[in-house]
């Protein structure tokens, strides 16, 4: 299966995708870039927080916010372009405002923009701070990432994006091993993975790096906790996104 499969695009109507949580954001979002790119689509991709700017390995160009509109519209030919507000000294493209992400969305001048809403500092698994994450309106699918390699190590900044919140929202200390309760807690907390995602939106849970059978059988057991404690849940994706393997649980 592939990712953009997976997460049940049409490759006939225009999408807004925004990546939030942690564990494979980045990594993910290229990839759906590039199969999506590989079928003959436009495909922009944007930041609202920051990321390290792309090498010409993952994208076609790299556009600053001021040139944007315009040279897209020129490009009629499949294409990644990255968009930011402009390349810091330590190579970190600066992300653009979530309002300008709508307006291109709503103008249709790519067939699929991606944006990687969310910081995690390269973290497996983060709970979000109040301002974040930066999710544009007209959003169409959101996808929250989880870095299964978590499982089992202990709740401190070197395991966790924002650990006194991942503590708080878990009901947790400092010091606790991680396991799967924790993670189905995360899922569905309003403060949680899917904190401040609109109206309308359709949601996926990624769990990346499901590269052994132990994983695979922790995102199943944590799909089963969300199954009885939840009546609506997101869709679920089973991936280890080196490998390019990919399933979906139904």
């Amino acid at each position: 299966m592939t990712f953009y499969e997976s997460l049940d695009i049409t490759l006939i109507e225009n999408e807004l995708i925004c990546f939030v949580g942690a564990g494979g954001k980045t990594t993910s979002l290229f990839i759906l870039a590039k199969e999506l790119k590989a079928c003959k689509k436009r495909v922009l991709v944007t930041t609202t927080t920051a990321i390290y700017s792309p090498d010409e390995n993952h994208c076609d160009q790299v556009i600053l916010r001021a040139e944007s509109s315009d040279v897209m519209k020129k490009r009629s030919d499949p294409c990644i372009c990255v968009l930011g507000r402009e390349v810091t000294a330590e190579n970190k493209l600066l992300g653009v405002d979530r309002e300008y992400v709508t307006t291109l969305f709503m103008e249709a001048v790519v067939d699929c923009i991606l944006v990687e809403a969310d910081g995690s500092r390269q973290r497996p698994i983060k709970a979000p701070a109040d301002h974040e994450p930066v999710i544009p309106n007209g959003t169409t699918k959101v996808v929250g990432v989880i870095g299964m390699d978590v499982l089992g190590r202990q709740i401190c900044s070197d395991s966790v994006h924002r650990p006194e919140q991942f503590c708080r929202l878990t009901g947790r200390s400092m010091g606790d091993r991680i396991d799967e309760e924790m993670v189905a807690k995360l899922i569905l907390a309003p403060e949680g993975l899917f904190k401040s995602v609109p109206d309308g939106s359709r949601n996926y849970v990624l769990f990346n790096k499901t590269d052994n059978r132990e994983r695979k059988k922790s995102a199943v057991r944590i799909i089963e906790l969300l199954t009885r404690d939840a009546p609506h849940l997101p869709d679920f994706i089973l991936a280890d996104m080196f490998t390019g393997t990919i399933s979906k649980v139904t």
